[in-house]
């Protein structure tokens, strides 16, 4: 794997979201799209497990041109392309979506990195997201979604359901505090959302399944 500098290393929430992917049941020759795909690791994941049709999306350049050197590299069939999440959704549907999202809660006012920030809450995609993920899934699809305790699993879960889907945590782990999150610690501990010197966040996967039409 290579990596542009300012691209999102893959990290245990990427290896995390990856065991989930194993553990899930695609069907065959499924099409998928990566989210927020960095360098594409998930992407080239999907694909090395046996996906017809891959889609890797990213609004940074350099995370593009990563995911397609990997994918050249790996010679993994991917499809890269340069857009933010709503641009998704002219893509058509998929029976796939893997999503690693920018989730980092930022204090107002900071020179935050688009790479992890995402606002006070760490929701600023993980919001809309969760309320029209729904329509990027075909009947029978299914969205993994990884992202850290402070950004509100029980959040993602609600707004998940009231879009239509049936979602459920199926992987969590906890992880030692990285670079980020310790940079963060001061503001996380005066929102109330840790201890003053925690050690660990716990991470999660959710699925989020699209009924079938028949059901």
């Amino acid at each position: 794997m290579v990596r542009l500098p300012g691209v999102y290393r893959p990290q245990a929430d990427s290896v995390l979201l990856a065991e989930a992917l194993r553990e899930a049941v695609m069907p065959p020759d499924a099409r998928v799209l990566d989210l927020c795909t960095g360098s594409g690791v998930l992407a080239l994941t999907a694909a090395h497990l046996g996906a017809g049709d891959v889609t890797a999306l990213d609004i940074s350049r350099g995370a593009v041109i990563s995911a397609w050197l990997n994918g050249q590299m790996n010679r993994l069939p991917v499809r890269v392309r340069r857009g933010d999440c709503y641009e998704a959704f002219a893509l058509g549907t998929f029976d796939v979506v893997l999503a690693n999202p920018p989730y980092v809660p930022c204090p107002p006012g900071t020179d935050s990195s688009a790479t992890w920030d995402a606002g006070p809450d760490g929701r600023s995609i993980l919001d809309p997201l969760c309320a029209n993920s729904i329509d990027l899934l075909r009947p029978g699809g299914f969205l993994l979604l990884v992202h850290s305790e402070f950004a509100g699993p029980a959040i993602s879960l609600r707004r998940l359901r009231h879009s239509g889907l049936k979602a459920a945590i199926v992987a969590r782990r906890h992880l030692p505090f990285g670079e980020v999150m310790r940079s963060r610690t001061d503001y996380l501990h005066s929102r109330g959302w840790c201890s003053a010197e925690p050690a660990t966040e716990e991470v999660v996967v959710i699925r989020a399944d699209r009924p079938n039409q028949t059901n």
